[in-house]
Formats: C-alpha cells, structure tokens, sequence
C-alpha cells in the first residue's frame, strides 16, 4: 500500500528504539532484583514498571503492523481500533491500582505520565483507526504520533523508575543498615 510505503524508516527507529528501552528495562530491573521487596514495592512494580514496558511494547507493535505488507488500511485500522480500546482498558486499570497503592502516593507527575498520556495516546490510537479508511494520510501522521508519544512516555517513565530505585530506595537501604549497626 502506497500510503504505507513512507513510514518504513519511520517505524524502523521508533520500533528498534522501543524494543532496545524494553531490553534496558529489563536490565535495570535484574540489576535491582537482589535488592529487598516488601508488599507495597511488588505493588508499585503493577502500578509503575509493567505499563512501562506495556506502552514499549505497544510502540513495537505498532511499528510491526505498519511494517508488514498489508493490502489496504482496512486490516490495520481494526488492528489499531483494537489495540487503542484496549490500551484505554488497560488504562483505566493502571489508575485505578495507583489509587489503591499504600506505599506510595502519586503526585501529578506520576499521573500525568501514567495516565492522562497514555489515556490521550490510547484514545488518537483509536480516532486514527476510525478516521483511517476515509483520511488515511492523516490517520498515518496520527499513529506516528502515538508511538512517539508512547515511547517518550515510556522513556521519561523508565527514567523515574530507575532513579527512584537509585536515589531513593538505595539511600533509605542504607539509611536502616547503619541503624542496625
């Protein structure tokens, strides 16, 4: 399909760069494994690390179905609706654990980049696939804003995990082994 043709490059760096986040995610989360987990850390893990790499793994998807040789826009389109409805759902569950979490309080930050983007993000995934068969320029230019704005989501999010495990949890590890001494 013609329409599709010059997104190749396109989806080749924001696909490869989302795969390389996931792996680096991964990483990070081995190299914190020893470090001691009570409830309210495997419950933030839920709330914080896992729509991290499920919004990564969205743009890999994404930059997957624009790759492949389809036909036409109808196929991708009901692939994007669903993709988009379900990143909606998905969503709406993420909010609702960061409000029951008792180990940590969320602050704007946190809810703008763990909910309100990927809500807005879901949500012109889902506009782009029913405007996609009568607009499909646009509708194109759409769903590569939303994997930009997945990916950057993902990237500002796996950054707030990371220093947090450093600067925060690190610090306060410390903190209680020199009160044991």
């Amino acid at each position: 399909m013609n329409a599709l043709a010059g997104w190749a490059n396109f989806y080749v760096i924001v696909g490869s760069s989302a795969g390389a986040l996931i792996g680096l995610q991964f990483v990070v989360m081995t190299l914190i494994a020893n470090m001691p987990i009570g409830r309210a850390e495997a419950q933030a893990g839920h709330s914080y690390t896992t729509p991290t790499v499920v919004h990564l793994g969205v743009v890999l998807l994404l930059s997957a179905f624009v790759s492949a040789p389809w036909n036409g826009i109808a196929t991708i389109a009901v692939l994007w609706a669903l993709v988009g409805f379900s990143g909606i759902v998905y969503v709406v569950l993420v909010a609702r654990r960061m409000r029951l979490h008792v180990g940590y309080q969320a602050v704007f930050e946190d809810r703008l980049f763990h909910v309100l983007l990927p809500f807005v993000a879901y949500a012109m995934l889902a506009v782009a696939a029913a405007v996609a068969y009568s607009y499909p320029r646009p509708a194109l230019f759409l769903v590569g804003a939303v994997a930009l704005l997945l990916l950057f989501i993902g990237i500002h999010n796996a950054w707030d995990t990371v220093t947090y495990h450093v600067f925060v949890k690190s610090r306060e590890e410390k903190r209680e082994a020199e009160r044991r001494r």
